[in-house]
């Protein structure tokens, strides 16, 4: 998965359990694209502690998915669901991709 793509994912998930200095540093570097200089500038800090503070960030981010799991469950689910669309468009045997569709459906309940 792309790098930017999945640490958009741990921030939606798992975001809130940063602090607020750190979500706003977080939030200027990855959704606003500012810079270390100009992050530092506005929070009052070095460019350094902008740095370290983004790494932290990260280790926290994937730590927290590490142990909970839950953009893992996320996309297994999204990638079910997915599954069950392409069944219900697709052309055979109704009885065959209704029975799929079950399977599936209790892939996703037991993820739950």
């Amino acid at each position: 998965m792309d790098k930017i793509l999945e640490q958009s994912l741990l921030y939606d998930f798992y975001g809130e359990l940063l602090s607020e200095k750190r979500r706003n540093i977080y939030e200027a570097s990855m959704f606003e694209d500012l810079s270390l200089g100009e992050i530092a500038e506005s929070e009052g800090i070095s460019r350094q502690a902008v740095h370290d503070t983004l790494r932290h960030c990260e280790k926290a981010l994937n730590d927290y998915e590490s142990k909970l799991h839950l953009v893992e469950k996320f996309i297994r689910i999204k990638d079910d669901i997915t599954e069950i669309e392409k069944l219900v468009s697709s052309d055979g045997d109704i009885s065959e991709r209704l029975d799929k569709i079950g399977r599936i459906a209790s892939d996703v309940l037991g993820e739950l």
